[in-house]
């Protein structure tokens, strides 16, 4: 997974959210959940959100630096999905520097994808936000096509 059009291909003009509503975790999940269900190919809103929740029992995805990536597999999902939602006021997510999470990814993949997608999709978004300049650009973002900018930019493209 190297280039931005390969990256981008599994997220969605509408799992875009500029600004959440939230103000606590499951607040912000049930959002996303919401956001994820108004795209093709989810079976069932209520266990996707259960899904999630259990997974921030095991440990919370606040990876830090302002940063979340709910993600899990379930079967209430077809394909590999991810939402990018931001709080500009932030929302506490035990994160593990303490710090109210602003940007969200939430990734959310069936129990077997045949490419093996899930991992390495983690693992660029990861990279992605690691960078001090990207996470600001997408504070930054006021629409679907500016995500694919900054996401194009820090991927390397013009």
């Amino acid at each position: 997974m190297t280039d931005s059009s390969q990256f981008l291909k599994y997220f969605d003009p509408r799992l875009f959210s500029a600004e959440l509503r939230a103000k606590t975790k499951d607040g912000a999940l049930k959002e996303m959940v919401e956001l994820v269900a108004k795209g093709d190919g989810v079976r069932d809103k209520a266990l996707l959100f259960e899904m999630l929740s259990r997974r921030e029992q095991l440990g919370s995805t606040g990876i830090g630096n302002g940063v979340a990536i709910p993600h899990g597999r379930s079967l209430a999902v077809v394909d590999t999905k991810v939402v990018f939602a931001r709080s500009t006021k932030g929302i506490p997510f035990e994160s593990i520097d303490d710090q109210p999470a602003h940007l969200f990814f939430l990734i959310v993949a069936p129990p077997q994808d045949k490419r093996n997608e899930y991992l390495p999709l983690l693992g660029k978004i990861a990279e992605l936000v690691q960078e001090k300049s990207a996470r600001d650009a997408l504070m930054a973002v006021e629409d679907w096509s500016g995500l694919r900018s900054v996401v194009s930019e820090a991927l390397g493209e013009k």
